[in-house]
């Protein structure tokens, strides 16, 4: 399969190359370098063969003209603005990039002839504060974002959906929990468990927004990719949930990553973010339906795992999530 990732060298994007080029495909990764890194790519870039790395914005006509040349058969839209809180502060920010970005995706892929589009959706935002006895909530739920961040997203899933109607080129959309792991960003608020890890490899207290009494679902990236990957060959038309279904709060998320870096420092409290839902949870059923996918790697297993790979580099500072 010839295939092309947007934001192919972000925290996601670049797991997904990995994972592809390990199954043997070939791989174009568009990345304009804002947020990711081609630190990210190493390990793809030194395997020889396979992948072909492009600087270049999804916003930019330029990336219509790379997918027409390129021809990818599948393409996997990760690329994004994904900070909350940056998409309350500059909405018009986050719909270029997320908004005119996706389309502009979705004009290439129509004209190099892709017969398919993974979309990398959210289901935090997506569904919006959501009542606790409805969680873990369905795909079914109605769509009702609190923050320009989630009505992107949404605007994405419609487009797909226009687009396969009027032009037969196929989607999946993915709609994910809170993806967590190794290469997460701890310099941000979108990866909470980065952000705990770097400031408890550097001694520090992080800052919990809030009460810490928000409830979140963290499944982790080698979980998600493989969705993906299973999503280019199936769930046509649909919009599938990934995550585990299980509520875990932020004040048991550091507890358990204080825990299990060894350290007895409590976190300070902030004020509450704008734009966060109080409590999210995904119910995953119709990705094991439809996709063959379940999430399999516990909470305990991958904070380790994200602990081992910024010890040696800890960032010297504490952070807010």
């Amino acid at each position: 399969m010839k295939a092309l990732v947007t934001g192919g060298a972000g925290f996601i994007g670049s797991t997904l190359v990995d994972r592809l080029l390990a199954e043997g495909h070939d791989v174009d990764a568009v990345d304009d370098l804002s947020t990711g890194s081609l630190a990210n790519l190493a390990r793809a870039r030194a395997s020889g063969g396979g992948l072909r790395f492009h600087q270049l914005d999804v916003r930019a006509p330029e990336i219509v003209e790379l997918m027409a040349l390129r021809r990818p058969e599948v393409v996997f839209h990760l690329a994004a603005q994904i900070s909350v809180a940056a998409s309350v502060e500059q909405p018009f920010f986050d719909a270029e990039v997320n908004v005119l970005g996706t389309l502009r995706v979705l004009e290439g892929a129509r004209a190099c002839g892709a017969r398919k589009v993974v979309f990398a959706a959210s289901g935090g935002t997506l569904y919006g504060d959501v009542d606790a006895a409805e969680l873990p909530v369905d795909e079914r739920h109605e769509r009702r974002p609190q923050a320009p961040y989630g009505l992107s997203k949404k605007v994405g899933c419609e487009y797909l959906e226009l687009y396969r109607e009027l032009y037969g080129l196929d989607y999946a959309a993915l709609a994910l929990a809170n993806v967590y792991g190794p290469r997460q960003d701890p310099h941000g608020e979108a990866g909470v468990v980065a952000i705990f890890a770097s400031a408890l490899l550097a001694g520090k207290a992080p800052t919990i927004n809030g009460d810490g009494e928000q409830t979140r679902d963290f499944v982790y990236v080698d979980d998600v990719v493989d969705a993906f990957s299973r999503a280019a060959g199936r769930g046509a038309g649909l919009l599938c949930n990934i995550g585990t279904g299980r509520q875990v709060s932020i004040n048991d998320l550091y507890a358990a990553m204080a825990a299990a870096a060894g350290s007895t420092l409590e976190a300070r409290h902030g004020p509450p973010r704008t734009g966060d839902v109080p409590a999210s949870a995904l119910d995953p059923r119709l990705a094991a339906e439809q996709l063959g996918w379940c999430p399999w790697t516990e909470l305990a297993v991958g904070v380790r795992a994200v602990i081992a790979s910024m010890a040696p580099w800890p960032d010297g500072g504490g952070g807010t999530a």
